[in-house]
């Protein structure tokens, strides 16, 4: 069997960090996870190839070379997964689709001609599917009562990718999150229940991955990594001696809750470790509309003081605020940006309020009627909110737009940036406090570690051109990167890697601007 495994393309959003990653000399941020975790559950005597439609188009022949095309997607790809279907239906093709928009809106994949679709987790859906196959079925849906083990989730097929495109490659070590944030949908997807893969599977992939050659970041893209906080001690206490071991070829992002800002001793091994962005979803500084949304925890603890604890030791900050809560008060967008110049925290994702389908807050606005008729979650740099709020959308979408143009302006975002950096304490090694025993063990040498350092050479001089000497804000640049080299030298990397993010959201702004803009009459911003 012949299968062509397609990520469809993901529109313009935050997380596109599109000129980031021109900076760095790569095509796309992060590799499709889910697809090629998929992959490795295929029997072994299938060919597989992989296209990754925002890395590049479509390979010549692909179509025509496939017995079976498989297709994966999130809610923001919804066009592209049914523009897939409909291509590959017409081509006569038979075709699998799976992923979180098939999850939460099957009907809409089924309606466009898919012919098998996963319900779940591959790990379950995946048997049935092959049974089916062998018993000569052309349809099926697939969905397991039972959520699988994570101990039975193989090693992602990296060998799939053009691993040259991405900026980081991605992992997971768990699925599920404890909480039940309202506006979420994670445990619709996944559960409430967390799922953990052993320590000894997750060194596996990190091998599988420097086996390959990989030499860069690596994204734990699990919704909640400290939600089980022995899980991810037992996973930092075999992390810390294999980098050691390993040269440190690996530097780590993920995403976790804020009460990681009060946990010393995880924020210490995480910093051994080497992690160095964390995302955190703080939401809302209103505490009437963190409640009513059921983000209980970011109550327990003052939230300034958990970021702000964060920052100082070593782990920067990618906050995530919403705005269009119910019980939130008008100037929501202004309380945020004040909150954030006050924490000078750099990486501010600011977004409108969406109901995303099947979550708690998707039922309960359909039972009160407010969500607008044919309402999915929408791209919010484009088209607003999805449903009635209870203050006027338009308010609303102006204190977002004001929000992203205040946040995002460069000279603004520069300096939170250069004022975070000088309040983060000195990398462990500048300060002698390296906790990896024993001595690192050097990478042996690898053509690929060659072109890794070429191109971070290049993404330096793109930068320099970018903000060193193009804009008008360029004496900043230098102001600030000599300020940093003088008072805390050793961050000095993780100060230009805010720099070259920072590319990002000013073209963000500018993206905003021009699709919301023009919907709010009388905005100072319109034209």
């Amino acid at each position: 069997m012949k299968g062509l495994l397609i990520n469809p393309v993901i529109p313009a959003s935050f997380w596109s960090l599109k000129e980031s990653v021109e900076v760095n000399g790569t095509k796309v941020l992060a590799p499709p996870l889910g697809l090629i975790t998929m992959a490795a559950l295929l029997p072994p005597d299938w060919e597989l190839r992989l296209a990754d439609l925002n890395a590049r188009p479509m390979p010549a022949g692909a179509w025509d070379w496939a017995d079976l095309v498989m297709i994966t997607g999130m809610l923001a790809q919804r066009e592209g997964v049914l523009a897939l279907v409909r291509e590959a239906k017409a081509r006569g093709k038979s075709v699998v689709v799976g992923g979180p928009y098939a999850n939460s809106l099957p009907e809409e994949v089924l309606d466009a001609g898919a012919d098998f679709l996963f319900r779940g987790e591959a790990e379950n859906t995946m048997p049935l599917f092959l049974a089916a196959l062998e018993e000569g079925k052309k349809t099926g849906v697939f969905q397991s009562e039972s959520r699988p083990a994570m101990t039975d989730s193989p090693v992602p097929r990296f060998d799939l990718l053009l691993r040259e495109d991405y900026t980081v490659m991605s992992i997971q070590t768990s699925r599920g999150c404890p909480y039940d944030c309202e506006f979420c949908d994670v445990v619709h997807l996944y559960g409430r229940k967390p799922r953990y893969k052993k320590p000894e599977q997750v060194l596996e992939e990190l091998a599988a991955l420097y086996d390959l050659g990989w030499r860069q970041e690596i994204f734990i893209s699990d919704d909640n990594f400290i939600g089980n906080r022995q899980h991810a001690l037992a996973i930092l206490d075999r992390l810390i001696p294999w980098m050691k071991s390993h040269g440190e070829p690996y530097g780590f992002w993920t995403q976790a809750s804020v009460n990681l800002g009060q946990d010393q001793e995880m924020m210490d091994r995480m910093t051994a470790a080497n992690f160095s962005f964390v995302f955190v979803g703080v939401e809302s500084t209103d505490a009437v509309a963190l409640g009513l949304s059921r983000k209980y925890h970011n109550l327990r603890n003052p939230l300034a003081e958990s970021l702000e604890n964060l920052n100082k030791n070593g782990l920067s900050v990618v906050a995530s605020f919403i705005i269009g809560f119910d019980g939130e008060e008008k100037g929501a967008g202004e309380r945020i940006c004040d909150f954030v110049e006050e924490l000078n925290i750099p990486m501010v994702m600011v977004n409108l309020l969406q109901a995303v389908p099947q979550t708690s807050l998707w039922r309960r606005l359909q039972e009160e009627g407010r969500l607008l008729e044919g309402s999915t979650a929408s791209d919010i740099s484009s088209r607003g909110m999805n449903f009635i709020p209870t203050r006027p959308a338009g308010e609303i979408m102006e204190e977002y737009l004001q929000g992203t143009e205040r946040l995002y302006e460069p000279t603004a975002y520069m300096n939170r940036a250069f004022q975070a950096i000088l309040r983060m304490r000195p990398t462990r090694r500048a300060l002698g406090q390296d906790e990896n025993k024993g001595p690192t063990v050097p990478a042996p040498p690898d053509f690929r570690q060659k072109i890794t350092k070429s191109r971070g050479l290049a993404g330096l001089l793109k930068l320099i051109w970018r903000q060193g000497i193009r804009p008008p804000y360029r004496w900043q640049f230098w102001r600030q990167l000599i300020g940093v080299i003088q008072k805390n030298p050793s961050r000095k990397i993780r100060y230009l890697n805010y720099c070259g993010l920072g590319e990002s959201l000013f073209a963000y702004r500018r993206t905003v601007r021009k699709n919301l803009a023009s919907t709010l009459r009388g905005s100072p911003l319109e034209g």
